[in-house]
């Protein structure tokens, strides 16, 4: 890896300013986690990327041995990835033969130039991802810090809590959670800004049943066949299958969340559906105001019963054709980061009623170390106050909130 992938650019984010590294940059560009159709060059030539190179963790270009269309020329050589155009001026790759080969360069932002000059003032095509991104920059940021966090041992997730007494525990995972509810709520409006209503819905129920491994290539199967493709039987499953045969993560996921059987799932739900975004909307401006008049003590277990939600849950889900094609813990995900902020966002269900609904929901399919974290500090105790959603996202939401794990001391 070059020197340049230390690099770290402060950005404006929904809360202040937030890091964002350029090892994370080169993390986007090996996982293709972003809109692969339409990339051209600064300079309007169409990019075809084949192959997006072996990345180089050690010295010279970022991904070698790539394999890329560009203008309708086929290109072999190298990739080199940083956030700024000029930053390969900076870094003086110019003077370095290590960088002879390198035949695209990937820039996050876009600069002035149209194109960077290699050894003997040969011409490099750029390309600015910035626009073909998935998500805002900062949502990037938060699932990488996420993706740490699942793999912390539960007892140091839970260490700062342990520190707090019962009361001050509560108030902050409230407080954390609400933070976390606002931020889900920003970038499902700013997806449906981006996509429209039925498609930003489209997209993000098939991001959530991708997994964590699956994500990318599930987004860009929503991008290829959008929800009319599907409503109208046009979607061959198979096709859709091997349209991302060398992006699919299948080594560490479970039979039951291989992406085949997710997206023959989808399939099943669209069956019986059809455009269910049209009737998520019904089902919002349709559920009954709820004050929120959440406290830092309110007993779960009390508050479901409450709001009937288990037959509010079930009832949502059948009405959109999601029961029982969308199993659970995995359908609690979607109704937690996928179907309560969309409603949220766009303004069918308000957003007080919503909030209360996602922090007492079902804690899903989530990394056990966070569900053991929870219960080791006391936040849920299995009776009266079961695990949470809230619970779980109001931890993730303090661990965000530091730049590495507690140490354990010495």
């Amino acid at each position: 890896m070059s020197e340049a992938g230390t690099h770290v650019e402060e950005v404006q984010g929904l809360y202040g300013p937030f890091h964002f590294p350029e090892l994370l940059l080169q993390k986007i560009w090996a996982e293709q986690s972003f809109n692969r159709q339409d990339l051209r060059t600064e300079s309007g030539e169409p990019i075809k990327l084949i192959k997006a190179g072996r990345w180089n963790r050690r010295g010279g270009p970022d991904f070698q041995q790539a394999e890329i269309e560009i203008g309708g020329e086929v290109h072999h050589g190298h990739v080199e990835l940083h956030l700024y155009e000029h930053d390969w001026r900076t870094h003086q790759h110019v003077s370095d033969s290590a960088y002879d080969d390198v035949v695209l360069h990937v820039v996050l932002f876009p600069g002035r130039q149209k194109t960077s000059r290699g050894a003997g003032g040969r011409h490099i095509p750029i390309l600015v991802l910035l626009p073909h991104l998935w998500h805002d920059l900062e949502e990037y940021a938060a699932d990488a810090a996420v993706s740490a966090i699942a793999q912390w041992p539960a007892d140091l997730v839970a260490q700062v809590w342990l520190e707090l007494s019962p009361s001050e525990c509560r108030s902050r995972i409230l407080a954390e959670a609400r933070g976390r509810w606002r931020g889900k709520v920003h970038y499902a409006r700013q997806r449906i800004k981006k996509l429209g209503w039925q498609s930003a819905c489209h997209h993000n129920a098939l991001e959530i049943l991708g997994y964590r491994f699956n994500r990318t290539p599930m987004l860009a199967v929503a991008t290829a066949w959008p929800l009319p493709e599907w409503t109208n039987g046009r979607v061959d499953l198979e096709q859709v299958w091997l349209s991302q045969t060398e992006r699919w993560h299948l080594a560490a996921v479970r039979p039951a969340n291989h992406p085949r059987r997710r997206l023959a799932a989808y399939a099943a739900w669209i069956q019986t559906g059809g455009d269910w975004p049209e009737r998520l909307r019904t089902a919002g401006e349709k559920w009954p105001p709820i004050s929120d008049n959440l406290a830092p003590g309110s007993d779960i277990a009390e508050l479901r019963r409450g709001l009937a939600m288990k037959h509010q849950w079930q009832t949502v889900m059948e009405y959109l054709g999601a029961a029982p094609a969308i199993a659970r813990p995995r359908a609690d995900n979607l109704w937690g980061d996928g179907l309560l902020p969309l409603l949220a966002a766009a303004g069918f269900l308000e957003e007080a009623t919503a909030f209360l609904w996602w922090y007492a929901g079902w804690p899903g399919d989530q990394a056990a170390r966070l569900a053991q974290a929870a219960k080791l500090a006391g936040i849920a105790d299995g009776r009266r106050n079961p695990l949470a959603w809230g619970h779980v996202q109001g931890l993730i939401g303090q661990q965000l909130a530091v730049a590495a794990p507690p140490g354990r001391g010495t």
